[in-house]
């Protein structure tokens, strides 16, 4: 190369690199103005962040304590409660045993009166003893005197009377006899007019079983049903404002909501056990729900009517599978079901009918008849107790109606006709039926009766039988199916034991009401007692 050009490419070289190194000075200059305000802004937002976790930690720290003082006011708060319940708990149990030790120290003091009372009894008879003994030998010394004075006045009489001892007992008998005679013809009246008491008996029982339909004994315990409330606050909502919520629960179900200063507890009043039913299901569900106005209120009492029919239905379905019946119709099933909320003194209607439906099966068997036409007139039998509430006429009118209405066989419908002597039975299946269900009635514990009125009628079972001249001891056995009567022998004989016997049980009859029968047993025992010494 020339040296010519040397100069100015050397030249050129180190403008070049003169702008080279500038624009990388440049450059530099910019990425560190760059870097200094990513660097701020990096600060700015390390502070914020510093500042924001400081403000989260501050409110933690407020929360924390705001939360301990809660749990510290819910811990002294529960601890005041378990105190007061404690203190209630100790209380309540003082107060029983203090009422147990009155009672104990009652019964102390009437044992220390009884005790008393023996011992003076004790020396009363000492006494009477005594003075028995002296009668006793009185009594000796003046038997003596009599026989001999019997036959003094014998002879005296025979002399007299120009008449024999043997002539004397012939026309004693005779006597007897005629007199025998007028007390039977006098016995036969009273049979008659027994017989006219007996009917008009009759026509009582029929009364008072259709006044029982409709109003017996266990009224209060059939008619109503007591629904637990959570608390008393609640009885403020189920009436509702200006008592709308009640009145729309009352007028759903039909039935009558009793509100009164019982604790936590509302009662259902309906005559029909059906819709009482569906009164305290719907109330139950109310509750629960906790959202009681009158739309709430209709919406619930459906869902309830149709859990309930549904229900009934496989009640009735179960009760047929239980006896063994098919083909029965639906609505009848349906009302089988629904004996399941029907009483008759106390007694289920529908447990009553398969047992029933049980025993004429089981006769039906052993006599070699018509089994499945046993069982299914004894199912259906009461059938129209469960309709006696919505139509008039007897259960046994309704019972037929309905049996006929869905197609039942007349065998079936003469079980259910007859089965209270209504008609006369025209199959041997009728007749078991009618005595399945005397038996399944009148058993012992088969129908509830008030404790108070079960006592009542033994004691005055024992009253009757005493009340007789030469009773010694009556017992009342067998849960008041049996009177056990036990007389003096010395003052009662054999015919009169007997004769004793009816006038006892007639008089039960006159004067008690009981369900089933009443058996009268007289007990006359001679003892001979010997004593070696």
């Amino acid at each position: 190369m020339p040296d010519a050009f040397l100069p100015p490419l050397l030249g050129g070289l180190l403008a070049g690199a003169c702008a080279v190194l500038l624009g990388v000075a440049l450059v530099s200059s910019r990425r560190r103005r760059e870097a200094g305000g990513i660097l701020a802004r990096a600060r700015r937002d390390a502070e914020r962040v510093a500042a924001d976790a400081e403000r989260v930690i501050q409110e933690a720290r407020r929360t924390a304590e705001a939360n301990r003082a809660e749990a510290a006011v819910a811990a002294r708060e529960e601890s005041l409660r378990l105190r007061e319940a404690l203190d209630q708990e100790h209380q309540r149990r003082r107060e029983e045993w203090e009422r147990r030790e009155r009672r104990v120290e009652e019964q102390d003091r009437a044992q220390e009166r009884k005790a008393e009372d023996l011992a003076a009894r004790g020396r009363r008879l000492e006494e009477q003893e005594g003075q028995v003994a002296a009668r006793e030998q009185a009594a000796a010394e003046r038997h003596v005197e009599a026989e001999w004075l019997v036959g003094e006045r014998r002879k005296a009489l025979e002399r007299v009377a120009g008449l024999s001892a043997e002539e004397a007992r012939r026309e004693l008998v005779q006597r007897v006899e005629d007199e025998a005679r007028t007390a039977a013809a006098a016995l036969g009246r009273e049979i008659k007019e027994q017989a006219r008491r007996e009917a008009e008996r009759e026509a009582r029982r029929i009364v008072s079983i259709a006044i029982q339909r409709i109003a017996p004994e266990t009224t209060a315990e059939t008619t109503v049903a007591a629904v637990a409330l959570p608390s008393d606050d609640m009885k403020g909502r189920i009436i509702g404002r200006e008592g709308r919520n009640i009145r729309a629960f009352e007028t759903a179900t039909g039935v009558d909501v009793i509100i009164d200063d019982t604790p936590d507890t509302v009662v259902v009043s309906c005559f029909d056990p059906i819709r009482r039913e569906v009164a305290r299901r719907a109330l139950e569900a109310l509750i629960a729900d906790g959202r009681i106005h009158p739309g709430r209120i209709e919406e619930l009492v459906q869902k309830v009517r149709g859990e309930l029919d549904k229900e009934l239905v496989e009640l009735g379905e179960r009760a047929a599978y239980e006896t063994g019946i098919h083909g029965l119709h639906p609505e009848l099933v349906k009302l089988v079901g629904r004996m399941r909320y029907r009483t008759s003194y106390g007694q289920n209607i529908l447990e009553h009918s398969k047992e029933v439906a049980w025993l004429a099966g089981i006769m039906a068997a052993e006599l070699g008849v018509d089994v499945q036409l046993a069982k299914r007139g004894a199912l259906l039998h009461d059938v129209g107790k469960v309709l006696t509430h919505d139509t008039e006429g007897t259960h046994v009118e309704l019972g037929v109606e309905v049996a006929r209405k869905f197609g039942e066989a007349p065998p079936v419908i003469n079980c259910i006709q007859a089965h209270h002597g209504d008609v006369p039975h025209e199959s041997t299946e009728s007749v078991l039926v009618q005595a399945a269900d005397g038996i399944s009635g009148s058993r012992p514990g088969a129908r509830r009766e008030a404790f108070e009125t079960y006592v009542k009628r033994l004691t005055r079972l024992e009253e009757i039988a005493h009340g007789f001249e030469g009773v010694e001891k009556a017992s009342v056995i067998q849960a008041g199916r049996e009177v056990r009567v036990i007389v003096t022998p010395e003052r009662v004989d054999d015919g009169r034991a007997a004769e004793l016997s009816e006038l006892i049980a007639r008089r039960i009859e006159d004067e008690l009401q009981y369900p089933g029968q009443i058996k009268v047993v007289v007990i006359r025992e001679t003892r001979a007692v010997g004593i070696a010494r």
